[in-house]
């Protein structure tokens, strides 16, 4: 095992500084696929942060229950809906996304599940796979076999348990986190004090980041920030650790003014851009 640690100094080896004569036509155009009756704010969470995070374009995709959420609280994300008014059913778009996020508030309902195994028999995309769409894919480990190399999966550690079963210890954990990235060559985005990114026999270990992180929503952010950069074209690893970097730095910026207690996920979207100009742009 490598083992790595993403300070200031490895992340400025992979941040690339904005173009002065880019346009949003070719800074990325990213597809975030989720909600379900109750849980709207998942997506709007997740689609903020993309565009927070320097994507040209951001599409939701949602249930048709959302729609007005989505286009009054975020004006500048497209939507596109599901033919079900409060659950995903069929992931159908015409758009050529350059990432994909998939599963912030999607349920695992039987339609639901249907709909993800066929998007993942049909996808092109880098994804990045979270939250309800792992639970799907710890009820149906065989489809494991459909992801892309490098598709990026970002488990809190009851997410990580139903993936790759329990553990006795943190060596045993990372062990078994190892050998599952390896088996199908994915990148893990192991959420925890500290997040741990997994890729292989290399792990790094973020270094930003407090206890303030440990609120709802949180995830979706970073789901959101990580395809954002997929859709920047970086490669996977780089937006993982990027996104990671730059979630967690959010925190140690704003923990001043907000404190452990007040700080919540719209806080980290509010300082995504402090966090950017740290690294130059």
């Amino acid at each position: 095992m490598i083992a790595i640690t993403i300070d200031k100094a490895e992340v400025s080896k992979i941040y690339k500084s904005i173009d002065k004569y880019t346009h949003k036509g070719i800074q990325g155009h990213a597809l975030l696929i989720g909600g379900s009756y109750g849980k709207i704010g998942s997506i709007c969470l997740s689609s903020k942060a993309a565009l927070k995070t320097g994507c040209g374009l951001v599409t939701a995709f949602i249930p048709k229950c959302g729609y007005d959420i989505v286009q009054i609280s975020i004006p500048e994300v497209m939507v596109l809906t599901d033919e079900k008014d409060e659950l995903i059913s069929n992931i159908n778009f015409e758009i050529i996304p350059q990432a994909i996020g998939i599963g912030p508030g999607i349920g695992q309902e039987l339609p639901t599940q249907k709909a993800f195994n066929e998007f993942l028999k049909t996808n092109i995309s880098p994804v990045v796979i979270d939250a309800d769409a792992l639970n799907i894919l710890s009820l149906n480990k065989s489809w494991l076999k459909l992801l892309h190399p490098k598709t990026i999966l970002t488990p809190h550690p009851k997410e990580l348990e139903r993936l790759i079963g329990k553990w006795s210890s943190d060596d045993e954990k990372m062990e078994k986190v190892i050998a599952f990235s390896k088996e199908y060559d994915l990148v893990i985005v192991m959420k925890g004090a500290p997040t741990h990114i997994i890729d292989g026999g290399i792990v790094y270990q973020n270094s930003t980041g407090n206890a303030a992180l440990a609120t709802a929503g949180s995830g979706d952010v970073l789901t959101g920030m990580i395809t954002s950069l997929l859709a920047q074209s970086y490669e996977p690893i780089n937006a993982a650790i990027l996104g990671v970097y730059l979630h967690g730095l959010t925190a140690d910026i704003a923990l001043p003014t907000t404190g452990y207690q007040s700080f919540i996920a719209s806080d980290i979207i509010e300082n995504i851009g402090k966090a950017h100009l740290t690294l130059g742009n």
